[in-house]
């Protein structure tokens, strides 16, 4: 059987770019579909009648059914193969895709997006294992940079094309062809990878601990949903022990991760790395960057879209300037971090912040700015973005062990996931209270501080890093 594979993998590696075009347009769907949900929101707040509390679970959901699965989805690649967990994967996802444009209220379309995060969890991480595998030589470099420039890209994309396909309600199915779109291209990349994606060697020896997968999710789900609906609740007293309940299953999660290492199991994360402090510091940046990623694209759309009253499609196309300069900086930005190590990623988190700053000072100062005004100012968050975004994965796993590579890079994965679920949870919450209590721009203001404040915190985090790793251990 790993004969044949490894077969299938040589003969494969004449079509590999190909193969390549094929797994990525499934990652570039399932990054569409972090984001292009946003712009939909107001309208499916009133079709369906959901509160705002379901509108940042709609969202969040989604990251945390992929968060908490992602490392089972790639030891079951392991196991398995990954063309076939890729293809379930694939299939998976455009049924739920499909479940979430049929959904007729606002819980029956969280639980069809936890569903639909859950496949993605089988469908990504095959996508890295199969480049990993094709690519080996010099190709390598221009393989990811590829992978790379979709990533940031699919986030633009999905603000638009969310705002085009609300805009011309295809077929009357208004904000629902956001998800049934996904049909047509689910089945075009199944066919695809069915024929020419090879079938990458097993590991021998893996096993799956889904006790521990199950356990991490009750646990996070547990912190974070009372996040998302403590507001409409009133934060009753129970809301906060759920949440202090939520911490306890996650010690829990890693006692038992240490008594399944004990008797000789595979847990889902190797232990090691909560030893190194570098690597930790690390994932504290991370936390703290994307918590302040996709939460300033959620009220920033928000505010366009409730308190300016843009339409769908201008409020989409509104990021689409951010995303070139997304782009641009990071094609370069590698390059600059062989050079100046993380000094690059503090001086894009302080080019963020400095965004920031521009952004509140325009809504402070312009009562109802323009579309292409709103364009123009988030242009250097966008560049300080991707200043940070293409090299913080390789400067935060620089310190982890060649044998704990594909665990390092599962907790990364996972705390990117996560993170950004806390993020639309927290600030998510913080802008609806605000802007009930007061107005759409003091919500955001407040918002983007928060904001600013969490990138301070990964500045801090990636020096402690940076001393850490010139530590001799």
């Amino acid at each position: 059987m790993h004969s044949t594979s490894a077969a299938a993998v040589t003969a494969a590696s004449s079509r590999r770019w190909h193969v390549l075009a094929i797994v990525v347009a499934a990652q570039f769907m399932f990054g569409v579909d972090s984001f292009i949900v946003n712009v939909a929101l107001p309208t499916i707040a009133v079709e369906l009648n959901a509160s705002s509390s379901q509108l940042g679970a709609v969202i969040a959901i989604y990251l945390i059914g992929y968060a908490t699965l992602i490392v089972t989805g790639g030891r079951l690649g392991d196991i398995y193969g990954t063309k076939t967990v890729f293809l379930l994967g694939v299939a998976g996802f455009t049924l739920t895709s499909l479940w979430c444009g049929l959904a007729q209220s606002g819980t029956e379309l969280i639980l069809a997006r936890l569903a639909q995060g859950t496949t993605a969890a089988l469908m990504v991480p095959q996508v890295l294992a199969t480049l990993h595998v094709l690519f080996p030589d010099a190709a390598r470099t221009k393989a990811f940079a590829i992978y790379g420039i979709v990533l940031g890209l699919a986030g633009a994309a999905g603000f638009a094309l969310g705002g085009l396909l609300v805009t011309l309600d295809l077929g009357g199915f208004g904000w629902r062809a956001i998800f049934f779109v996904n049909g047509p291209i689910g089945l075009i990349i199944i066919a695809a990878a069915a024929l020419i994606v090879p079938q990458a060697p097993r590991r021998p020896g893996t096993r799956l601990d889904l006790p521990g997968a199950v356990i991490l999710f009750i646990g996070l789900l547990s912190i974070i949903g009372p996040l998302l609906f403590g507001q409409e609740l009133g934060w009753a007293p129970w809301i906060w022990l759920a949440m202090a309940g939520g911490g306890a299953i996650v010690a829990l999660f890693l006692r038992y991760e240490r008594a399944l290492a004990a008797r000789g199991g595979m847990p889902l994360i190797d232990l090691g790395l909560l030893a190194d402090p570098a690597f930790m510091r690390g994932l504290g940046a991370v936390f703290c960057f994307f918590f302040a990623n996709q939460s300033f694209y959620l009220v920033i759309t928000l505010y366009m879209q409730m308190a300016l009253q843009i339409p769908p499609l201008p409020a989409g196309l509104v990021f689409l300037p951010l995303a070139l300069a997304f782009v641009i900086a990071a094609r370069h930005s590698g390059a600059r971090a062989k050079r100046r190590g993380t000094l690059v990623l503090i001086e894009g988190c302080l080019l963020q912040i400095a965004g920031l700053g521009v952004i509140a000072l325009t809504v402070a100062s312009v009562a109802a700015p323009s579309p292409a005004l709103v364009a123009l100012v988030l242009i250097v968050v966008g560049y300080g973005q991707g200043l940070v975004m293409a090299p913080l994965s390789g400067a935060v796993l620089a310190s982890v062990q060649a044998h704990s590579a594909g665990s390092g890079s599962g907790l990364y994965g996972t705390t990117t996931q996560i993170s950004s679920a806390a993020g639309i949870a927290a600030i998510g919450s913080l802008y609806f209270a605000l802007a009930a209590v007061s107005s759409g721009r003091f919500a955001l203001l407040v918002a983007l501080a928060v904001l600013a404040v969490s990138l301070v915190g990964c500045i801090v985090l990636l020096r402690r890093m940076r001393r850490a790793a010139l530590v001799p251990s």
